[in-house]
């Protein structure tokens, strides 16, 4: 067979379900500790919490799409900020695409983890190269290009060169970091509206207040219930494992 034959069989088969992975509580541990040394420390997390912004605003950007606006630009920077910018004449549709920052990287890091467990490890990722490729046409500068770039090549690094079976634990893996990721960007947010209320002009829960006259401690909760929701839909497949044993 040729390369470009096996490549694209690899990428085509991604998409179907494999045999659910047989994960041990030893094995669970090990993922979960990877996880937590990839999101927790300041120096990893300065890398991988690129992903993370990513995740949020591609988040406005389906939520500004699907609402039938008009998506002009992606930029994403390599400090952690980024802005989607959109225009539209209904203030409901815009509200909708400023809710979806926060809480997207927690739903999304909870779909890793279900599909990780379910033998849709592997769908996973390739839906979410095929996601962030669909960005590349709105990305505003070289940073976004850099970031989104490289998410798409390590996706198609593990559809093409890794098993199946392990890259279910590598959507595990990316699942949690995703949802600490969501956690720790609600603890900046409130830290802002707390301690730094002279950034209120980047937070997303003040531009809701802004058009809506909602406060911005309404729109707080409302991420942390959905953020919370989603670490609870996680854990529904991590708690069956937990028992058995190694």
């Amino acid at each position: 067979m040729s390369l470009p034959y096996d490549f694209w069989a690899r990428v085509l088969t991604a998409f179907s379900q494999t045999d659910i992975p047989t994960i041990t509580s030893t094995e669970l541990l090990l993922v979960v500790s990877i996880a937590t040394a990839l999101a927790i420390p300041r120096r990893s997390w300065r890398y991988v919490g690129l992903l993370a912004t990513a995740t949020h605003e591609l988040g406005h950007a389906v939520a500004a799409v699907t609402s039938g606006q008009r998506l002009a630009g992606i930029r994403l920077r390599l400090d952690h900020s980024g802005t989607t910018t959109t225009y539209s004449r209904s203030k409901l549709a815009t509200v909708w695409s400023c809710f979806w920052g926060y809480p997207t990287p927690a739903v999304i890091g909870a779909a890793f983890v279900w599909s990780g467990f379910n033998g849709w490890g592997p769908a996973a990722v390739a839906a979410s190269a095929v996601a962030l490729a669909a960005t590349l046409v709105f990305l505003r500068n070289a940073a976004g290009f850099l970031i989104t770039t490289g998410a798409i090549l390590g996706c198609i690094a593990l559809i093409v060169l890794v098993p199946a079976a392990f890259v279910g634990h590598v959507a595990v893996i990316v699942g949690l970091v995703l949802l600490i990721g969501a956690v720790r960007d609600l603890g900046k947010l409130t830290h802002v509206h707390l301690r730094r209320r002279d950034r209120l002009a980047t937070s997303d829960a003040y531009l809701l207040y802004r058009a809506t006259a909602v406060p911005s401690g309404i729109w707080i909760l409302m991420f942390v219930v959905l953020v919370a929701g989603s670490w609870l839909a996680a854990w529904q497949p991590i708690s069956t494992i937990l028992p058995r044993g190694a």
